[in-house]
């Protein structure tokens, strides 16, 4: 029997949705109001609460989300900011387009996350900040960055883009530095029908001043206090996250049993993701490392199973930035990109599809 496990099902993931969602749309059509409303506001709230920060400004992505933040921060031009070597791209194109320099720092090998040994090495007297990427949905190790931040004055910035839900010591991600930055990307934890992000913060200066550059630097209509832009969380996407919302816990729980299946029944011959003590992933992404990568994946791609690569190509060898990312030397960086396979683990992989996974991986290395 052939099987049709897909890496990502978002019409599988959304159908048990639906009807709210249709619900939500009429309700948004008939109020007419389409920009920055009820549901906008509702979400901001709810967010907030559930995250554990005082404040949420929705915004239209999370590449916004963490320019936003860099901008609001008002670090002086072409500051230094470090930030992961193996991160998605789009972190390190927000520090470029504030006009800034990422210098990219190396990630622990176990968990894929940036490596506190190797980041006072990369600090100068021209770093402002540390933007920290809690990768895969697997939480960075707080305390020891934390420490770093605190003796060179630098601030903390979190890319929580993969991390909704996910905590270190019963404390949610997005509130160990002045900022945290979200996305959510229909494939996300907490997804929308389309693009979508926000930021979270407890600085209440911070709040204000985002919410003004979000709408053209506007605290009043047609009052221009700061050079914004316009990035605003849509209404209707909004009321597609309130739906959402309230099922955060559930989608990180199956995503958490999805991946008790793997770590238990994976053969040890490949490299299994590993968490800190005293943290909660929320395994937005379950790798697994072999230098037999592309092997597996065709055989599994054969016997109907689909999976992902995150990431195929690393940020220091991407043709656009050739100019920008000076230092190339980043060989734990390499190692992952070159091993690195991501297993089905959507809100809509069935258990019983799990184990089929887990059969396949394991008659692939007997």
């Amino acid at each position: 029997m052939i099987n049709n496990i897909k890496y990502e099902s978002l019409q599988a993931v959304n159908k048990q949705f639906e009807s709210e969602f249709k619900n939500k749309f009429n309700e948004f059509l008939e109020k007419g109001w389409y920009i920055l409303g009820e549901e906008v506001q509702n979400f901001e709230k709810s967010f907030a609460q559930y995250n554990g920060s005082k404040y949420c400004i929705g915004v239209a992505n999370g590449l916004d989300a963490i320019e936003l933040g860099l901008i609001a921060l008002n670090f002086p031009k072409k500051s230094e900011i470090i930030v992961p070597s193996n991160t998605y791209i789009a972190t390190i194109l927000a520090i470029i387009n504030t006009g800034h320099i990422p210098v990219l720092v190396e990630p622990n090998i176990d968990t894929y996350n940036i490596d506190p040994e190797k980041i006072e090495e990369k600090i100068t007297s021209n770093t402002k900040a540390i933007l920290l990427v809690h990768l895969y949905g697997n939480v960075c190790e707080m305390p020891r960055i934390l420490a770093i931040a605190e003796k060179y004055k630098l601030e903390i910035i979190e890319d929580c883009a993969q991390s909704h839900g996910a905590k270190y010591n019963n404390i949610m991600t997005g509130n160990f530095g002045k900022i945290g930055a979200f996305s959510f990307y229909p494939t996300k934890n907490l997804g929308a029908l389309g693009d979508a992000g926000a930021i979270v913060t407890s600085d209440e200066a911070l709040y204000d001043k985002i919410k003004a550059l979000r709408n053209y630097g506007s605290e009043k209509k047609y009052a221009n206090k700061y050079i914004g832009r316009n990035s605003r969380l849509d209404e209707l996407q909004a009321a597609f996250l309130n739906v959402k919302l309230p099922f955060l816990d559930l989608i990180n729980k199956h995503k958490g049993d999805i991946a008790t299946i793997y770590n238990l029944g994976i053969s040890d011959k490949v490299v299994k993701p590993k968490s800190l003590i005293n943290t909660k992933s929320v395994y937005h992404i379950y790798n697994i490392r072999t230098d037999k990568r592309d092997e597996l994946k065709s055989y599994l791609f054969d016997n109907g199973i689909n999976t992902e690569i995150h990431y195929p190509i690393s940020p220091s060898n991407q043709e656009g930035y050739s100019n920008l990312l000076n230092n190339k030397d980043f060989p734990i960086s390499e190692l992952i990109h070159k091993t690195t396979l991501s297993l089905p683990i959507s809100f809509a992989t069935k258990k019983e599809e799990a184990y089929i996974v887990v059969d396949f991986i394991n008659k692939f290395f007997s």
